[in-house]
């Protein structure tokens, strides 16, 4: 009755714990399994589900949030730095320079603002680059636009943009920062329409995927990362591929200088049966 994956592994005991995380279809499921003790022996197991997905894309958002919270308080202390850098400047009788270090602060920002607002009509999918940028500056990784991103008009259900994007740079910013590389370290963003299509490609200057790991990593629970006491791991590359799923389309990854995501979503394509998707 049930399909091969994380929801039939707790079932039949294969895997163990309370709480555990699972995706069904395009629902965000909080699965338990504990046994039935009679007598000190075990009878049969109770298996309880708690839907959570409202809650989850929530928590997301909010993790968000204070991400970019964060980086904007970095962002202010910075700039707090180099208003007194331009103050002195000022008082030595140094005009040219404190001229020049005015104009290299809001140049770079200036910029990608420009161009996300020429290239990107989504208000919504705008903001969020807006604020991932921030949050890669803070970790000191380069965020850069592709100059082939463009989007115009109706690109479907923002929040399904939101998903794909916000958890695939995430991905590309956790895999820079923890990169032992000592080159560059940079994260590349394209989007734009093809064929009746959004592509969206992120490319980071991290170590890449393996290649046991090009499948796997697409799997609720799967992770490479050490996480933090009361936080939960492996979701957010396994909620893009059910976003893609669900709107018809699909996610790869290659390796060239780094990872590199690409996810096609048909823009006019109706979400496909929850048992198709299962």
């Amino acid at each position: 009755m049930l399909p091969p994956g994380r929801v039939r592994d707790i079932m039949v005991g294969e895997m163990t714990g309370a709480d555990e995380v699972v995706l069904a279809a395009d629902r965000v499921l909080v699965v338990s399994r504990m046994p039935v003790v009679v007598r000190n022996r075990t009878i049969g197991y109770v298996a309880t589900f708690r839907d959570r997905t409202e809650l989850e894309s929530l928590l997301r958002e909010l993790d968000s949030a204070r991400s970019v919270s964060e980086a904007l308080r970095a962002q202010a202390h910075d700039f707090s730095n180099r208003l007194h850098t331009i103050a002195g400047l000022v008082e030595l009788g140094r005009y040219e320079e404190a001229v020049q270090l005015t104009t290299e602060s809001s140049s770079v920002s200036q910029e990608l603002t420009e161009s996300l607002l020429e290239r990107v009509g989504d208000p919504v999918l705008g903001a969020l680059l807006l604020g991932k940028s921030a949050v890669a500056a803070e970790r000191g990784v380069q965020f850069r636009l592709s100059p082939d991103s463009r989007l115009d008009g109706d690109a479907g259900h923002p929040r399904d943009l939101i998903t794909v994007v916000g958890n695939l740079i995430d991905n590309a910013l956790d895999a820079v920062a923890s990169s032992p590389n000592g080159g560059p370290r940079w994260v590349e963003v394209s989007i734009r329409q093809d064929d009746g299509d959004v592509v969206i490609t992120v490319h980071d200057s991290g170590p890449g995927i393996s290649g046991e790991n090009s499948e796997r990593i697409f799997s609720e629970g799967f992770t490479t990362k050490v996480a933090a006491p009361g936080a939960r791991r492996g979701l957010g590359l396994a909620l893009v591929k059910q976003v893609s799923a669900r709107r018809g389309g699909q996610v790869t990854v290659v390796n060239q200088g780094g990872a590199v995501f690409t996810v096609r979503l048909p823009m006019g394509h109706k979400p496909a049966p929850a048992e198709a998707r299962a």
